[in-house]
């Protein structure tokens, strides 16, 4: 491999982030229970969830105009306003929770920062995902910072474009086969996949990959044998 560039996804491959959309969700359901039973709400909120991604992206924000829409779709119109003010109350508990690094984030990338340019990919709300990158106390770490609207086979060239190198000198380091490395794979370039226990369903993708130019392993600190030899 001719790597220049590693890029790192930054929700559930640096810090700790779908288990906290799963609690507010729990806290939703709960709210709304006299509607819908759980299992059912949580499928109609995710309809909403991605029939809005093209208008909100991703993000804390969007999720919880989701949940507003989602409440006032199932009371047929009649739910309070107290309990919207606590659905947005739920988006700023979300928005405060403390960032929690995974296992040997810090040590993998003083490992790799000699040695490659450090990129962050992501997506997410740019305010939103910035902040958590300060508060991570990382940011030292990486040459440039991206968040995207989408992880699509264009995006990644747009990327790659701005990083002025070619697909085959490129590596993507994340949790999500679907966003993190089949388009990679499919520009040509590479790809590590690091499984993180919580997945987001739309993340979900029911395929085995097998390709040259990818990886898949159990840990963030398995990383390093793979590309510091």
């Amino acid at each position: 491999m001719n790597i220049k560039v590693i890029a790192f996804d930054a929700d559930d491959t640096l810090w700790v982030n779908e288990p906290y959309f799963q609690e507010t969700e729990r806290k939703f359901c709960a709210l709304m229970d006299e509607y819908l039973p759980p299992h059912t709400l949580s499928r109609e909120l995710l309809k909403i969830e991605i029939a809005n991604l093209a208008l909100y992206g991703y993000g804390i924000k969007g999720y919880i105009l989701s949940m507003i829409e989602a409440a006032i779709k199932v009371s047929d119109g009649t739910i309070s306003v107290a309990a919207i003010d606590k659905i947005i109350g739920f988006g700023k508990e979300l928005l405060n929770e403390p960032i929690e690094l995974l296992e040997d984030v810090d040590d993998v990338l003083r490992s790799l920062s000699g040695q490659y340019r450090i990129v962050v990919a992501t997506k997410g709300d740019l305010l939103d995902q910035h902040r958590k990158l300060h508060k991570s106390g990382l940011g030292h770490y990486f040459h440039h910072i991206e968040v995207m609207s989408e992880k699509a086979e264009d995006d990644y060239r747009k990327l790659i474009g701005r990083l002025d190198i070619r697909p085959a000198e490129f590596m993507m380091i994340g949790n999500s086969l679907k966003s993190d490395v089949i388009p990679v794979i499919n520009i040509g370039g590479h790809a590590i996949h690091v499984p993180f226990h919580t997945t987001w369903a739309h993340e979900h993708v029911e395929t085995r990959l097998e390709h040259e130019n990818f990886r898949q392993v159990d840990q963030l600190r398995d990383v390093l044998p793979l590309l510091l030899g």
